[in-house]
Order: C-alpha cells, then sequence, then structure tokens
C-alpha cells in the first residue's frame, strides 16, 4: 500500500511541477506583454497548436528512449499531409486517414529496415532518407501547394484534433505500460548488451520503434495539414525545421519518465514549448531569437535529462 502511495504521489508531483512551470512562463509573458499574451482565447489557440506537436513527441519517444534519432520526421509529416490530402479529394476522411497513417507506417518501416541492415548510425540513415522524402513530396505534389477540402477539416480544431490527438494519447500510453514493446524498448535503452543476453531480439524491436514513430508521425501530419488547411513541398533539408518541437516534448517525458508520467509531461512539455513560443511573438520579437531561443531550450532540456555513465562515450 506504500509503495502504492509513493507511486501516486510521484505521479502527482511531476504533473504539478510541470502545471507550476507553465505558470511561470504564462507568467512572465503577461507582465511583459498584458495586451497580446495570455487571454483564455489565446491560451487555448496556444493549446491547440501544442497537441499536433505532442503527437509527434509521443512517437519521438520509441526510438529516442533507446538512444536512436530520425531527422525524416518534418519530411514524413509533408509527404504524410500530401499523400493524405490527394486520398481524401478521392475518399473523403478515410482517405485522408487510411493515407497519411498507411504512408507514415510505410516510412517507418523503411527507415527501421535500412537503419538495421547497413548497420549505421540512425542519424546519418534518416539524414539521407530525410532527402529522399522531401524529393517524393515534391513530385507527388508538382511543387504545388495542396490544400484540405474545408468540409474535411474536422481534425483541424476541437473537438476533431482533441478526439484523434487522445487516441493517440492513450495508445502510447496502453504500449509503454501493458505491452512488451514498451518494456523492451526501455530494456534497449538502458543497456543493448544486457538486452541481447535476455533474449530480446533488438533488432526487430529497433525496427518496429521506428513503424511506431512514424505511425504517429502520420497522425501528426493528419493534425497539422487539418489545422493549417494544407501543405506546400519543401526541398534542400527544409522539412529539418520541424524535427526539433516533437523532440523537445519527448525530453520532457524522458526527464519526467522517473515520476511514471512520460505521456502527460511530453503534453504538457508541448504546451509550456508554445506559451514560450508564442511568448516572444507577443513581444514582436524576431524569428531569429525565436530560434535561439529553440536551440538554448533544446541544449538545456537535453543537458538536465541525460546522465551519461562516467567513461561512457557519448555517442
Amino acid at each position: 500500500m506504500e509503495m502504492k502511495n509513493n507511486k501516486f504521489f510521484g505521479r502527482f508531483y511531476g504533473i504539478l511541477l510541470l502545471l507550476l512551470l507553465a505558470f511561470f512562463f504564462w507568467g512572465i509573458f503577461k507582465i511583459l506583454s498584458p495586451d497580446n499574451f495570455g487571454t483564455p482565447e489565446k491560451m487555448y489557440y496556444y493549446l491547440q497548436s501544442s497537441i499536433i506537436y505532442s503527437v509527434g513527441a509521443c512517437g519521438f519517444y520509441f526510438i529516442v528512449v533507446m538512444g536512436l534519432f530520425d531527422f525524416s520526421i518534418g519530411a514524413n509529416v509533408v509527404l504524410s499531409a500530401i499523400v493524405g490530402v490527394t486520398m481524401a479529394k478521392q475518399f473523403g476522411y478515410v482517405g485522408l486517414l487510411v493515407g497519411a497513417m498507411s504512408c507514415g507506417l510505410l516510412i517507418g518501416f523503411c527507415n527501421g529496415i535500412l537503419y538495421a541492415k547497413l548497420r549505421i548510425p540512425s542519424m546519418i540513415v534518416t539524414v539521407g532518407l530525410m532527402l529522399v522524402f522531401e524529393s517524393l513530396a515534391y513530385f507527388a505534389s508538382g511543387g504545388q501547394k495542396q490544400s484540405l477540402d474545408s468540409s474535411l477539416q474536422f481534425f483541424g480544431k476541437a473537438p476533431g484534433n482533441m478526439i484523434l490527438a487522445l487516441i493517440a494519447f492513450l495508445l502510447t500510453f496502453f504500449i509503454l505500460k501493458y505491452t512488451k514493446v514498451g518494456t523492451y524498448c526501455y530494456a534497449i535503452g538502458s543497456d543493448e548488451y544486457v538486452a541481447k543476453n535476455m533474449g530480446i531480439n533488438v533488432n526487430r524491436y529497433k525496427i518496429l520503434g521506428f513503424v511506431l514513430l512514424h505511425f504517429f508521425v502520420g497522425i501528426m501530419a493528419i493534425l497539422s495539414v487539418s489545422f493549417g488547411t494544407s501543405m506546400t513541398a519543401t526541398t534542400g533539408m527544409a522539412s529539418m525545421s520541424r524535427n526539433f518541437t516533437p523532440l523537445m516534448g519527448t525530453f520532457f517525458g524522458l526527464a519526467f519518465r522517473k515520476y511514471g508520467t512520460p505521456v502527460p509531461a511530453m503534453i504538457i512539455g508541448e504546451f509550456i514549448i508554445s506559451i514560450i513560443f508564442n511568448g516572444f511573438i507577443a513581444l514582436g520579437a524576431p524569428t531569429t531569437i525565436q530560434n535561439v531561443v529553440t536551440g538554448a531550450a533544446l541544449l538545456t532540456i537535453v543537458a538536465l535529462t541525460t546522465r551519461p555513465a562516467k567513461g561512457v562515450v557519448v555517442k
């Protein structure tokens, strides 16, 4: 009974700490820009935009917890959104959902297989694949902006986006908490060699991690194109900027994993990031300042959440 109470207190403490952090940043920007920031309507808008990245953060969690990374997230968002919009023109919501999520699954499977077969770092593999997916998105769209019909934008605002995001959050929680996939991801991330000696097929679960990641990115693509109403293909690694906001949410999940609250931490963490970004917009800060803040926040979160053992080579 005492152990259960300690776990409950730990979860409560972790969530409370995150909420206090959100209130802290809201208070700072509200004081600095009382007229342009932090009204109930604007806070609701911040939440609407942050849940898109929260879904991506949940997917990212499956590979980051194993010590892997994927630079092709942004390219997948663009390609899956374009495929979803194209299929929606013929099959409506079924085309949008099936097209985007199927494209995400296929990309995840390709990334996982190539990573396992080539035996080179995941960052290198996914940088190359990012360029491939960007090109595919450009050819698929003919270089033109793809717009989602106004009759198919249910997932661009409440309650549609909330319902789809909630399904993604509950699925993440279930996989991590109640399946061996979640258990093995943690085991591989803790010590890959021990995991192999335990009989875990490490490559299989790394591939599955990539598949899960990009399935959730497919859902993120649906939310993104529904929220923004259109998607334009980019080339020359321009899609890379879409990688880092969901990644920061993932690091919140890693930081608060010790409290047993990775999924709520990713959701609230992305909301905090949205508050900070929109706070600088309210202050009229240029994009360069926002990029500096993004980079500084990412480095800070990584520094606080990463604790390599003494003598271990940092990869």
